[in-house]
């Protein structure tokens, strides 16, 4: 999740009530103690107000936090652990596009590698999902692509871009034009990005909105029919991310996101941010209970003078 510092000098987490309840879920598959999770949301306010000075004073940049679960059992069995560490890591980070979304990015899409299956934990937030893809991530770099898209079954059907939930804007068979989505069934993480894309897609009701099983076999049909609009992916890292290629079976699928008249993808990702930044009030951009204008906060110069002076 990120903490962002508004056009108004106050600092905003993003919807961690659902990140909070999304680890306890992850905790409870591994194995791990649950926690309060309105209680953990004041630590965080705690820590963001002692670390305040690392949420940059910018709109284009954040604040990571990775809030983590480990068992501490001092043994080298596989068993539930008795002890846990629940520790949070920040981070300041920069916008995922610099300044601006001027270039999609391009997929591999080979069935060969799979990232989760049925009955797995594909839907929790835990190492496991994340360690075994990264040599694939390097081989698709190598070959000259930014992500896999990950797929699964006989039918090859679409989960995940990266570590991204993947959207695709169609025209459908009645001739409307339709959000689709990969369901959640257990393949695929439940992001808080997909979730609030999908609710202000409901609230615009410009644009049908469907989750549902998409395999690469559609997308090829619908991409010689001309019929995809857009595709992006969404994430804690990057917000939005438009896609332009999906290479499949030694096909470049090319898919004209940017080159729409006014981008879904880029409707979306400037209404999110105006509600990280608070350039509008939002109930998902939850302030701390204190403070954080920067004319109230010691700066760094001023600290050192006084540990120099004491």
């Amino acid at each position: 999740m990120k903490a962002y510092r508004g056009v108004d000098g106050h600092i905003r987490m993003f919807r961690p009530d659902l990140n909070m309840d999304r680890m306890n879920r992850s905790a409870l598959r591994a194995g791990l103690p649950q926690f309060d999770p309105e209680e953990m949301i004041q630590c965080l306010n705690r820590l963001i107000q002692i670390d305040q000075e690392w949420v940059p004073h910018t709109t284009a940049a954040s604040l990571y936090i990775r809030p983590t679960l480990i068992g501490t059992d001092p043994t080298l069995g596989v068993a539930v652990s008795s002890t846990a560490l629940l520790y949070v890591i920040l981070c300041p980070v920069g916008s995922y596009f610099g300044t601006q979304v001027t270039k999609p990015v391009s997929l591999l899409a080979d069935p060969k590698y799979v990232r989760a299956w049925k009955g797995g934990c594909g839907d929790r937030k835990m190492g496991s999902n994340y360690g075994p893809t990264i040599a694939i991530q390097s081989e698709a770099i190598e070959r000259g692509f930014n992500q896999l898209l990950w797929l699964y079954g006989e039918d090859h059907q679409v989960t995940e871009a990266g570590t991204m939930n993947i959207f695709f804007v169609i025209i459908n068979d009645l001739g409307e034009m339709e959000m689709i989505t990969p369901q959640l069934d257990g393949l695929i993480l439940p992001g808080i990005t997909r979730m609030s894309i999908l609710e202000l897609s409901e609230q615009w009701n410009d644009y049908k909105v469907t989750e549902r099983k998409i395999t690469m076999p559609e997308i090829m049909q619908l991409s010689r029919e001309k019929r995809i609009l857009e595709c992006f992916g969404s994430g804690t890292a990057c917000i939005i991310s438009p896609i332009g290629n999906i290479h499949y079976e030694g096909n470049d699928i090319l898919i004209p996101t940017l080159e729409q008249p006014n981008p879904i993808c880029l409707r979306l990702l400037n209404k999110l941010s105006d509600i990280h930044y608070g350039r509008i009030e939002h109930p998902w951009a939850r302030k701390g209970e204190w403070n954080c204008r920067r004319k109230n906060l010691f700066t760094t110069n001023q600290i050192k003078k006084q540990n120099s002076q004491g």
